[in-house]
Protein backbone atom coordinates (compact mmCIF):
# COMPACT_ATOMS: atom_id res chain seq x y z
CA UNK A 1 0.00 0.00 0.00
CA UNK A 2 1.70 3.32 -1.01
CA UNK A 3 2.48 6.60 1.13
CA UNK A 4 2.18 9.84 0.16
CA UNK A 5 5.38 11.70 -0.83
CA UNK A 6 5.75 13.79 2.35
CA UNK A 7 3.66 12.54 4.66
CA UNK A 8 -33.00 4.26 -18.84
CA UNK A 9 -31.50 3.48 -22.17
CA UNK A 10 -30.84 0.08 -22.08
CA UNK A 11 -30.32 -1.85 -25.74
CA UNK A 12 -29.77 -5.63 -25.64
CA UNK A 13 -26.67 -5.57 -27.65
CA UNK A 14 -26.75 -8.82 -29.95
CA UNK A 15 -23.20 -9.29 -29.93
CA UNK A 16 -21.02 -8.33 -26.52
CA UNK A 17 -18.22 -5.85 -27.12
CA UNK A 18 -14.40 -7.02 -26.35
CA UNK A 19 -14.42 -6.14 -22.63
CA UNK A 20 -10.77 -4.88 -20.99
CA UNK A 21 -11.40 -8.17 -18.04
CA UNK A 22 -13.88 -10.06 -21.24
CA UNK A 23 -16.34 -10.77 -22.52
CA UNK A 24 -18.43 -12.49 -20.28
CA UNK A 25 -20.20 -15.08 -22.16
CA UNK A 26 -20.76 -18.77 -21.62
CA UNK A 27 -23.37 -21.51 -22.93
CA UNK A 28 -25.79 -23.58 -21.61
CA UNK A 29 -28.10 -22.33 -18.71
CA UNK A 30 -27.17 -21.45 -14.86
CA UNK A 31 -27.76 -23.43 -12.18
CA UNK A 32 -29.96 -22.11 -9.16
CA UNK A 33 -28.12 -20.10 -6.62
CA UNK A 34 -26.47 -21.86 -4.07
CA UNK A 35 -28.91 -22.24 -0.92
CA UNK A 36 -28.63 -19.71 2.36
CA UNK A 37 -28.38 -22.86 4.23
CA UNK A 38 -27.98 -22.33 8.18
CA UNK A 39 -24.81 -20.41 7.98
CA UNK A 40 -24.93 -16.68 8.58
CA UNK A 41 -23.30 -15.15 5.98
CA UNK A 42 -25.47 -17.29 3.54
CA UNK A 43 -28.75 -16.16 5.59
CA UNK A 44 -27.73 -12.58 5.10
CA UNK A 45 -27.00 -12.84 1.55
CA UNK A 46 -30.58 -14.89 1.16
CA UNK A 47 -32.21 -12.21 3.52
CA UNK A 48 -30.89 -9.03 2.11
CA UNK A 49 -31.04 -10.23 -1.95
CA UNK A 50 -34.87 -11.04 -0.74
CA UNK A 51 -35.50 -7.65 1.15
CA UNK A 52 -33.66 -5.17 -2.08
CA UNK A 53 -35.02 -7.47 -5.06
CA UNK A 54 -30.89 -8.39 -5.97
CA UNK A 55 -29.56 -11.43 -7.81
CA UNK A 56 -28.14 -13.49 -4.56
CA UNK A 57 -25.19 -14.37 -6.57
CA UNK A 58 -24.71 -11.00 -8.27
CA UNK A 59 -24.62 -9.61 -4.82
CA UNK A 60 -22.05 -11.93 -3.72
CA UNK A 61 -19.95 -11.71 -6.58
CA UNK A 62 -19.79 -7.93 -5.97
CA UNK A 63 -18.70 -8.55 -2.52
CA UNK A 64 -15.93 -11.12 -3.58
CA UNK A 65 -14.68 -8.85 -5.56
CA UNK A 66 -14.86 -6.05 -3.18
CA UNK A 67 -13.29 -8.06 -0.06
CA UNK A 68 -13.47 -11.64 -1.00
CA UNK A 69 -16.13 -11.62 1.61
CA UNK A 70 -13.44 -10.82 4.75
CA UNK A 71 -14.76 -7.79 6.53
CA UNK A 72 -11.38 -7.15 8.34
CA UNK A 73 -13.00 -6.61 11.63
CA UNK A 74 -14.32 -3.64 10.64
CA UNK A 75 -11.12 -2.13 10.01
CA UNK A 76 -11.36 0.14 6.52
CA UNK A 77 -9.79 -0.37 3.24
CA UNK A 78 -7.07 2.16 1.67
CA UNK A 79 -10.12 3.70 0.08
CA UNK A 80 -11.86 4.36 3.35
CA UNK A 81 -14.24 1.37 2.75
CA UNK A 82 -15.69 -1.29 4.96
CA UNK A 83 -17.06 -4.06 5.33
CA UNK A 84 -17.96 -7.59 3.45
CA UNK A 85 -19.58 -5.05 0.38
CA UNK A 86 -16.84 -2.57 1.52
CA UNK A 87 -19.52 0.45 2.02
CA UNK A 88 -16.99 3.94 1.51
CA UNK A 89 -17.77 7.00 3.18
CA UNK A 90 -15.32 9.83 1.42
CA UNK A 91 -15.71 13.21 -0.50
CA UNK A 92 -16.42 10.86 -3.71
CA UNK A 93 -17.61 8.01 -2.79
CA UNK A 94 -20.42 8.35 0.14
CA UNK A 95 -22.28 4.34 -0.37
CA UNK A 96 -21.99 3.72 3.64
CA UNK A 97 -23.91 7.37 3.99
CA UNK A 98 -26.04 5.89 1.49
CA UNK A 99 -26.77 2.37 2.79
CA UNK A 100 -27.51 3.65 6.42
CA UNK A 101 -30.56 6.26 4.68
CA UNK A 102 -31.81 3.23 2.86
CA UNK A 103 -31.92 0.32 5.83
CA UNK A 104 -31.75 2.92 9.06
CA UNK A 105 -29.11 1.10 9.99
CA UNK A 106 -26.26 3.06 11.77
CA UNK A 107 -22.78 3.71 10.59
CA UNK A 108 -21.37 2.09 13.46
CA UNK A 109 -23.61 -1.45 12.56
CA UNK A 110 -22.66 -0.99 8.55
CA UNK A 111 -18.97 -0.99 9.15
CA UNK A 112 -18.76 -3.69 12.08
CA UNK A 113 -21.71 -5.94 11.87
CA UNK A 114 -21.42 -8.25 8.41
CA UNK A 115 -25.55 -8.86 8.20
CA UNK A 116 -25.77 -5.28 8.11
CA UNK A 117 -23.03 -4.67 5.80
CA UNK A 118 -24.21 -7.04 3.22
CA UNK A 119 -27.94 -5.56 3.56
CA UNK A 120 -26.70 -2.10 3.10
CA UNK A 121 -24.59 -3.71 0.23
CA UNK A 122 -27.80 -4.62 -1.30
CA UNK A 123 -29.92 -1.35 -1.11
CA UNK A 124 -27.21 0.64 -2.48
CA UNK A 125 -27.41 -1.71 -5.78
CA UNK A 126 -30.93 -1.61 -5.68
CA UNK A 127 -30.68 2.39 -5.79
CA UNK A 128 -28.47 2.66 -8.84
CA UNK A 129 -31.33 0.25 -10.53
CA UNK A 130 -33.83 2.49 -9.35
CA UNK A 131 -31.57 5.69 -10.59
CA UNK A 132 -31.69 3.72 -13.87
CA UNK A 133 -34.73 2.56 -14.01
CA UNK A 134 -34.85 -0.83 -13.67
CA UNK A 135 -38.11 -2.37 -13.48
CA UNK A 136 -39.34 -5.49 -11.58
CA UNK A 137 -39.21 -7.99 -14.42
CA UNK A 138 -35.44 -6.56 -15.22
CA UNK A 139 -34.31 -6.33 -11.98
CA UNK A 140 -34.67 -10.18 -12.11
CA UNK A 141 -32.20 -10.31 -15.35
CA UNK A 142 -28.97 -10.66 -13.59
CA UNK A 143 -27.41 -9.35 -17.43
CA UNK A 144 -29.63 -6.16 -16.79
CA UNK A 145 -27.91 -5.05 -13.94
CA UNK A 146 -24.30 -4.10 -15.46
CA UNK A 147 -24.82 -0.23 -15.50
CA UNK A 148 -25.84 -0.36 -11.24
CA UNK A 149 -22.62 -2.87 -10.67
CA UNK A 150 -20.73 0.02 -12.05
CA UNK A 151 -22.05 2.97 -10.19
CA UNK A 152 -21.42 0.93 -6.94
CA UNK A 153 -17.99 1.08 -7.84
CA UNK A 154 -17.94 4.38 -7.24
CA UNK A 155 -15.39 5.02 -10.36
CA UNK A 156 -16.11 6.56 -13.60
CA UNK A 157 -16.03 5.04 -16.95
CA UNK A 158 -13.71 3.10 -17.77
CA UNK A 159 -12.78 2.47 -14.21
CA UNK A 160 -16.20 1.71 -13.26
CA UNK A 161 -16.90 -0.90 -16.71
CA UNK A 162 -13.28 -2.51 -15.65
CA UNK A 163 -15.25 -3.31 -12.35
CA UNK A 164 -18.27 -4.74 -13.41
CA UNK A 165 -16.51 -6.74 -15.98
CA UNK A 166 -14.56 -8.51 -12.72
CA UNK A 167 -18.32 -8.98 -10.93
CA UNK A 168 -19.64 -10.65 -14.43
CA UNK A 169 -16.21 -12.40 -14.71
CA UNK A 170 -17.01 -13.86 -11.47
CA UNK A 171 -20.52 -14.87 -12.58
CA UNK A 172 -19.21 -16.60 -15.64
CA UNK A 173 -16.58 -18.50 -13.88
CA UNK A 174 -18.20 -19.44 -10.41
CA UNK A 175 -16.19 -19.02 -7.14
CA UNK A 176 -16.20 -21.47 -4.14
CA UNK A 177 -14.66 -19.62 -0.81
CA UNK A 178 -14.77 -20.74 2.70
CA UNK A 179 -14.64 -17.00 4.51
CA UNK A 180 -13.46 -16.26 7.91
CA UNK A 181 -15.15 -18.75 10.47
CA UNK A 182 -15.15 -21.74 8.13
CA UNK A 183 -18.16 -20.74 6.32
CA UNK A 184 -18.55 -21.85 2.46
CA UNK A 185 -20.07 -19.46 -0.14
CA UNK A 186 -20.35 -20.29 -3.56
CA UNK A 187 -21.68 -18.88 -6.97
CA UNK A 188 -22.58 -21.14 -9.56
CA UNK A 189 -20.95 -19.97 -12.99
CA UNK A 190 -23.96 -19.24 -15.72
CA UNK A 191 -23.88 -17.76 -19.00
CA UNK A 192 -23.75 -14.11 -18.79
CA UNK A 193 -24.36 -11.01 -21.68
CA UNK A 194 -24.09 -8.04 -19.41
CA UNK A 195 -26.25 -5.32 -21.18
CA UNK A 196 -23.37 -2.46 -20.81
CA UNK A 197 -25.22 0.32 -22.56
CA UNK A 198 -23.03 3.61 -22.52
CA UNK A 199 -20.25 1.46 -21.30
CA UNK A 200 -20.37 -0.36 -24.21
CA UNK A 201 -17.58 1.20 -25.48
CA UNK A 202 -15.75 1.94 -21.61
CA UNK A 203 -13.53 -0.17 -21.52
CA UNK A 204 -9.58 0.36 -21.08
CA UNK A 205 -7.92 -0.13 -24.18
CA UNK A 206 -4.93 2.47 -24.00
CA UNK A 207 -1.55 -0.55 -24.21
CA UNK A 208 1.42 0.55 -21.19
CA UNK A 209 4.07 2.48 -22.73
CA UNK A 210 6.39 0.43 -20.61
CA UNK A 211 5.39 -2.65 -20.37
CA UNK A 212 3.95 -3.86 -23.54
CA UNK A 213 1.70 -6.67 -21.67
CA UNK A 214 0.10 -3.86 -19.57
CA UNK A 215 -2.98 -1.74 -19.96
CA UNK A 216 -2.40 2.20 -19.96
CA UNK A 217 -4.81 4.17 -17.17
CA UNK A 218 -2.63 7.38 -16.19
CA UNK A 219 -2.72 8.51 -12.21
CA UNK A 220 -3.85 12.00 -11.31
CA UNK A 221 -0.93 14.36 -12.17
CA UNK A 222 -1.49 15.32 -8.36
CA UNK A 223 0.23 11.97 -7.37
CA UNK A 224 3.49 11.64 -8.65
CA UNK A 225 5.92 13.96 -9.78
CA UNK A 226 7.51 14.36 -13.57
CA UNK A 227 11.07 13.00 -13.90
CA UNK A 228 13.51 11.44 -11.28
CA UNK A 229 15.90 12.44 -9.04
CA UNK A 230 18.09 8.84 -8.60
CA UNK A 231 18.55 6.04 -10.65
CA UNK A 232 16.40 3.72 -10.50
CA UNK A 233 17.94 0.40 -8.82
CA UNK A 234 14.92 -1.27 -6.89
CA UNK A 235 11.47 -2.72 -7.36
CA UNK A 236 8.70 -2.32 -4.28
CA UNK A 237 5.77 -4.83 -3.73
CA UNK A 238 2.78 -3.61 -2.24
CA UNK A 239 -0.46 -4.97 -1.40
CA UNK A 240 -3.35 -2.65 -2.04
CA UNK A 241 -5.50 -3.10 1.03
CA UNK A 242 -8.40 -2.85 -1.53
CA UNK A 243 -9.53 -4.18 -5.19
CA UNK A 244 -8.02 -3.85 -8.17
CA UNK A 245 -10.61 -1.35 -10.19
CA UNK A 246 -10.84 0.43 -6.82
CA UNK A 247 -7.33 1.30 -6.27
CA UNK A 248 -6.82 2.41 -9.72
CA UNK A 249 -9.63 4.92 -9.06
CA UNK A 250 -7.96 5.33 -5.89
CA UNK A 251 -4.82 6.62 -7.78
CA UNK A 252 -7.34 8.86 -10.26
CA UNK A 253 -7.76 11.40 -7.16
CA UNK A 254 -6.03 14.24 -6.70
CA UNK A 255 -7.02 14.25 -2.89
CA UNK A 256 -5.30 10.46 -2.49
CA UNK A 257 -1.79 12.07 -3.00
CA UNK A 258 -0.41 8.22 -3.81
CA UNK A 259 0.62 6.13 -6.67
CA UNK A 260 2.25 2.90 -7.89
CA UNK A 261 3.83 2.36 -10.97
CA UNK A 262 1.78 -0.44 -11.85
CA UNK A 263 -1.69 -2.80 -10.28
CA UNK A 264 -1.76 -6.54 -10.88
CA UNK A 265 -5.12 -8.11 -10.39
CA UNK A 266 -5.66 -11.04 -8.31
CA UNK A 267 -8.28 -13.29 -10.47
CA UNK A 268 -5.74 -13.07 -13.73
CA UNK A 269 -2.69 -11.78 -12.84
CA UNK A 270 -4.26 -8.57 -15.54
CA UNK A 271 -1.93 -5.23 -14.76
CA UNK A 272 -2.26 -1.67 -15.27
CA UNK A 273 0.46 1.01 -15.51
CA UNK A 274 -0.51 4.26 -13.70
CA UNK A 275 3.24 6.58 -13.75
CA UNK A 276 5.80 5.94 -16.58
CA UNK A 277 8.92 4.12 -15.40
CA UNK A 278 10.42 7.66 -15.94
CA UNK A 279 8.01 9.43 -13.21
CA UNK A 280 8.26 9.40 -9.49
CA UNK A 281 5.78 7.49 -8.16
CA UNK A 282 4.06 8.37 -4.78
CA UNK A 283 4.28 4.94 -2.85
CA UNK A 284 7.11 4.34 -0.72
CA UNK A 285 8.55 7.86 0.57
CA UNK A 286 12.41 7.76 1.13
CA UNK A 287 12.63 5.33 -1.63
CA UNK A 288 10.20 6.79 -4.37
CA UNK A 289 13.41 8.29 -6.21
CA UNK A 290 15.11 4.95 -6.88
CA UNK A 291 11.87 2.55 -7.11
CA UNK A 292 9.37 1.21 -9.09
CA UNK A 293 6.32 0.27 -7.52
CA UNK A 294 3.77 -2.38 -8.14
CA UNK A 295 0.75 -2.68 -6.03
CA UNK A 296 -0.90 -6.08 -5.73
CA UNK A 297 -4.51 -6.19 -5.14
CA UNK A 298 -5.91 -7.66 -2.08
CA UNK A 299 -5.23 -7.33 1.59
CA UNK A 300 -2.14 -8.71 3.70
CA UNK A 301 -3.95 -10.58 6.14
CA UNK A 302 -5.82 -12.90 3.81
CA UNK A 303 -3.62 -14.58 1.64
CA UNK A 304 -6.88 -15.79 -0.55
CA UNK A 305 -5.40 -12.87 -2.91
CA UNK A 306 -2.23 -13.85 -3.80
CA UNK A 307 -2.78 -16.49 -6.76
CA UNK A 308 -0.76 -18.09 -8.53
CA UNK A 309 -1.31 -16.17 -11.48
CA UNK A 310 -0.84 -13.36 -9.81
CA UNK A 311 2.55 -14.21 -8.61
CA UNK A 312 3.41 -15.67 -12.34
CA UNK A 313 2.60 -12.30 -13.85
CA UNK A 314 4.22 -10.18 -11.22
CA UNK A 315 7.09 -12.01 -11.46
CA UNK A 316 7.40 -11.38 -14.91
CA UNK A 317 6.82 -7.71 -14.66
CA UNK A 318 9.44 -7.62 -11.79
CA UNK A 319 11.76 -9.47 -14.43
CA UNK A 320 11.26 -7.74 -16.83
CA UNK A 321 11.84 -4.33 -15.10
CA UNK A 322 14.83 -5.78 -13.79
CA UNK A 323 16.35 -6.48 -16.88
CA UNK A 324 15.37 -3.14 -18.49
CA UNK A 325 17.14 -1.08 -15.76
CA UNK A 326 20.26 -3.34 -14.44
CA UNK A 327 18.74 -4.38 -11.51
CA UNK A 328 19.94 -7.47 -9.46
CA UNK A 329 17.55 -9.53 -8.89
CA UNK A 330 18.37 -10.71 -5.48
CA UNK A 331 16.27 -9.62 -2.14
CA UNK A 332 18.44 -6.37 -1.47
CA UNK A 333 17.06 -4.85 -4.53
CA UNK A 334 13.27 -6.39 -4.60
CA UNK A 335 12.24 -5.60 -1.77
CA UNK A 336 8.58 -5.06 0.47
CA UNK A 337 7.12 -2.17 1.59
CA UNK A 338 7.70 -2.44 5.14
CA UNK A 339 11.38 -3.19 4.18
CA UNK A 340 11.80 0.20 1.82
CA UNK A 341 13.81 2.87 4.48
CA UNK A 342 11.13 5.45 6.37
CA UNK A 343 8.21 3.28 5.92
CA UNK A 344 5.75 2.04 9.14
CA UNK A 345 3.79 -0.38 6.43
CA UNK A 346 3.42 -4.32 6.78
CA UNK A 347 2.71 -5.05 3.18
CA UNK A 348 3.28 -7.38 1.15
CA UNK A 349 3.22 -8.71 4.82
CA UNK A 350 3.74 -12.79 5.73
CA UNK A 351 1.23 -14.25 3.35
CA UNK A 352 3.54 -12.73 0.29
CA UNK A 353 5.82 -16.15 -0.42
CA UNK A 354 8.97 -14.61 -1.22
CA UNK A 355 10.81 -17.83 -1.99
CA UNK A 356 8.27 -19.11 -4.65
CA UNK A 357 8.06 -15.20 -6.15
CA UNK A 358 12.03 -14.96 -6.26
CA UNK A 359 11.95 -18.27 -7.71
CA UNK A 360 9.78 -17.05 -10.59
CA UNK A 361 11.51 -13.83 -11.23
CA UNK A 362 15.05 -15.85 -11.89
CA UNK A 363 12.66 -17.88 -13.76
CA UNK A 364 11.10 -14.95 -15.96
CA UNK A 365 7.75 -15.70 -14.76
CA UNK A 366 7.98 -19.18 -14.98
CA UNK A 367 5.88 -21.69 -16.47
CA UNK A 368 5.85 -24.86 -14.08
CA UNK A 369 3.58 -27.69 -14.56
CA UNK A 370 -0.31 -25.91 -13.73
CA UNK A 371 -2.09 -29.10 -12.74
CA UNK A 372 -4.79 -28.64 -15.48
CA UNK A 373 -2.13 -28.64 -19.04
CA UNK A 374 -1.64 -31.88 -20.64
CA UNK A 375 -0.48 -33.19 -23.63
CA UNK A 376 -3.61 -34.93 -24.29
CA UNK A 377 -6.89 -35.04 -21.95
CA UNK A 378 -7.45 -39.44 -21.47
CA UNK A 379 -11.79 -40.10 -20.40
CA UNK A 380 -12.14 -40.16 -16.91
CA UNK A 381 -15.33 -42.05 -14.90
CA UNK A 382 -16.12 -43.55 -11.53
CA UNK A 383 -13.12 -44.94 -10.34
CA UNK A 384 -10.74 -43.06 -12.59
CA UNK A 385 -7.33 -42.43 -10.17
CA UNK A 386 -4.57 -39.84 -10.69
CA UNK A 387 -3.63 -36.36 -11.99
CA UNK A 388 -6.35 -35.95 -14.95
CA UNK A 389 -8.87 -36.86 -12.13
CA UNK A 390 -7.45 -33.77 -9.56
CA UNK A 391 -7.70 -31.66 -12.90
CA UNK A 392 -11.66 -32.69 -12.96
CA UNK A 393 -11.84 -31.75 -9.45
CA UNK A 394 -9.94 -28.10 -9.65
CA UNK A 395 -11.93 -27.09 -12.54
CA UNK A 396 -15.28 -28.26 -10.92
CA UNK A 397 -14.83 -26.80 -7.59
CA UNK A 398 -13.74 -23.50 -9.14
CA UNK A 399 -16.86 -22.75 -11.04
CA UNK A 400 -19.12 -23.49 -8.20
CA UNK A 401 -19.42 -27.27 -8.91
CA UNK A 402 -18.89 -29.29 -5.65
CA UNK A 403 -16.67 -32.16 -6.67
CA UNK A 404 -15.19 -33.02 -2.85
CA UNK A 405 -11.55 -33.04 -2.01
CA UNK A 406 -9.40 -32.90 -4.70
CA UNK A 407 -7.70 -35.95 -4.10
CA UNK A 408 -7.40 -37.27 -7.95
CA UNK A 409 -10.30 -40.16 -6.97
CA UNK A 410 -13.27 -39.93 -9.01
CA UNK A 411 -15.75 -41.09 -6.29
CA UNK A 412 -19.63 -40.77 -6.71
CA UNK A 413 -19.51 -36.79 -5.23
CA UNK A 414 -17.21 -35.97 -7.99
CA UNK A 415 -19.68 -38.02 -10.81
CA UNK A 416 -22.62 -35.46 -8.63
CA UNK A 417 -20.69 -33.08 -9.76
CA UNK A 418 -20.10 -33.73 -13.20
CA UNK A 419 -23.47 -34.17 -13.93
CA UNK A 420 -24.36 -30.90 -12.71
CA UNK A 421 -21.89 -29.47 -15.02
CA UNK A 422 -22.95 -31.47 -17.79
CA UNK A 423 -26.98 -30.71 -17.41
CA UNK A 424 -26.14 -26.48 -17.21
CA UNK A 425 -24.38 -27.28 -20.38
CA UNK A 426 -26.71 -29.00 -22.40
CA UNK A 427 -24.44 -32.15 -22.39
CA UNK A 428 -25.11 -35.80 -22.03
CA UNK A 429 -25.37 -35.59 -18.35
CA UNK A 430 -23.65 -39.44 -17.92
CA UNK A 431 -21.23 -38.85 -15.49
CA UNK A 432 -18.00 -39.39 -17.47
CA UNK A 433 -15.72 -36.88 -18.71
CA UNK A 434 -14.71 -37.32 -22.54
CA UNK A 435 -13.74 -35.29 -24.93
CA UNK A 436 -16.82 -33.20 -25.16
CA UNK A 437 -17.05 -32.46 -21.31
CA UNK A 438 -13.14 -32.06 -21.34
CA UNK A 439 -13.63 -29.10 -23.89
CA UNK A 440 -16.60 -27.27 -21.64
CA UNK A 441 -14.97 -27.71 -18.44
CA UNK A 442 -11.04 -26.13 -20.02
CA UNK A 443 -13.19 -23.29 -21.63
CA UNK A 444 -15.16 -22.19 -18.97
CA UNK A 445 -15.14 -18.80 -17.69
CA UNK A 446 -14.47 -15.60 -19.99
CA UNK A 447 -14.61 -15.08 -23.53
CA UNK A 448 -12.25 -12.25 -24.69
CA UNK A 449 -11.21 -11.85 -28.48
CA UNK A 450 -8.30 -13.85 -28.62
CA UNK A 451 -6.39 -13.29 -32.18
CA UNK A 452 -2.00 -13.99 -33.15
CA UNK A 453 0.13 -12.17 -30.58
CA UNK A 454 -2.08 -12.39 -27.74
CA UNK A 455 -0.39 -13.82 -24.22
CA UNK A 456 -1.85 -15.18 -20.87
CA UNK A 457 -3.90 -17.11 -19.04
CA UNK A 458 -7.18 -17.10 -21.37
CA UNK A 459 -4.84 -17.94 -24.38
CA UNK A 460 -3.73 -21.44 -21.98
CA UNK A 461 -7.35 -22.42 -21.69
CA UNK A 462 -7.91 -21.81 -25.08
CA UNK A 463 -5.10 -24.30 -25.93
CA UNK A 464 -6.10 -26.43 -22.96
CA UNK A 465 -9.78 -26.69 -24.86
CA UNK A 466 -8.56 -27.28 -28.09
CA UNK A 467 -5.90 -30.33 -26.91
CA UNK A 468 -9.35 -31.84 -25.97
CA UNK A 469 -11.52 -30.99 -28.59
CA UNK A 470 -9.09 -32.11 -31.54
CA UNK A 471 -7.57 -34.90 -29.78
CA UNK A 472 -4.23 -33.66 -30.62
CA UNK A 473 -1.40 -31.61 -28.86
CA UNK A 474 -1.70 -28.02 -28.81
CA UNK A 475 1.55 -26.40 -26.74
CA UNK A 476 -0.31 -24.86 -23.38
CA UNK A 477 2.52 -22.27 -23.47
CA UNK A 478 -0.18 -18.86 -22.84
CA UNK A 479 1.32 -18.17 -26.34
CA UNK A 480 -0.93 -17.39 -29.19
CA UNK A 481 1.65 -18.09 -31.82
CA UNK A 482 0.81 -19.80 -35.69
CA UNK A 483 0.79 -23.09 -34.30
CA UNK A 484 -2.47 -21.89 -32.00
CA UNK A 485 -3.89 -20.33 -35.27
CA UNK A 486 -3.37 -23.52 -36.89
CA UNK A 487 -5.26 -25.16 -34.47
CA UNK A 488 -8.10 -22.58 -33.95
CA UNK A 489 -8.72 -23.06 -37.52
CA UNK A 490 -8.84 -26.45 -37.91
CA UNK A 491 -11.55 -26.47 -34.58
CA UNK A 492 -13.50 -23.85 -36.71
CA UNK A 493 -13.79 -25.83 -39.62
CA UNK A 494 -14.36 -28.99 -38.27
CA UNK A 495 -17.55 -27.38 -36.32
CA UNK A 496 -18.62 -24.98 -39.65
CA UNK A 497 -17.39 -21.73 -38.29
CA UNK A 498 -15.85 -19.15 -39.78
CA UNK A 499 -12.47 -19.75 -40.24
CA UNK A 500 -10.32 -17.16 -39.37
CA UNK A 501 -8.01 -18.24 -37.06
CA UNK A 502 -9.37 -15.43 -34.54
CA UNK A 503 -11.13 -16.52 -31.16
CA UNK A 504 -14.11 -14.74 -30.69
CA UNK A 505 -17.73 -15.24 -29.48
CA UNK A 506 -18.87 -17.88 -31.34
CA UNK A 507 -15.61 -20.19 -31.56
CA UNK A 508 -15.97 -19.59 -27.64
CA UNK A 509 -19.49 -20.52 -27.53
CA UNK A 510 -18.99 -23.72 -29.68
CA UNK A 511 -15.92 -24.50 -27.05
CA UNK A 512 -18.10 -23.98 -23.70
CA UNK A 513 -21.04 -25.99 -25.48
CA UNK A 514 -18.68 -29.15 -25.61
CA UNK A 515 -18.47 -29.16 -29.69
Amino acid sequence: MPRSPAGHTRGRAAVLAALTVTAVVASGHPAPAAPAGTDPMNRAFARAAEEFGVPRDLLAAVGYGETHLDGHAGRPSQAGGYGVMHLVSSPTNRSLDKASALTGKSAADLRQDTEANILGGAAVLRSHADALGLDSAERRDIDAWYPAVARYSGAKGAVSALYADTVYTFLAQGLRTTVPGGERISVTSRPVAPEKGALATAGVTAQSPDYPSALWVPANAANYATGRSATIDKVVIHVTQGSYAGTISWFQNPASQVSSHYVVRSSDGEITQMVRDKDTGYHAKSANASSLGIEHEGFVDNPSWFTDSMYRSSAALTAYLCNRYGIPKDRSHIIGHSEAPGNDHTDPGVNWNWTYYMQLVAAGGGSAVDGLSFTSYATQRLGSTGAQVKAVQQLLNKQGYNAGAEDSTFGGVTESAVKAFQTARKLTADGTVGPKTWTALLSAGTTPTLTTGASGDAVKRLQRALTAALGSTVAIDGSFGSATGTAVRLYQDARELAVDGSVGPDTWKALQAGL
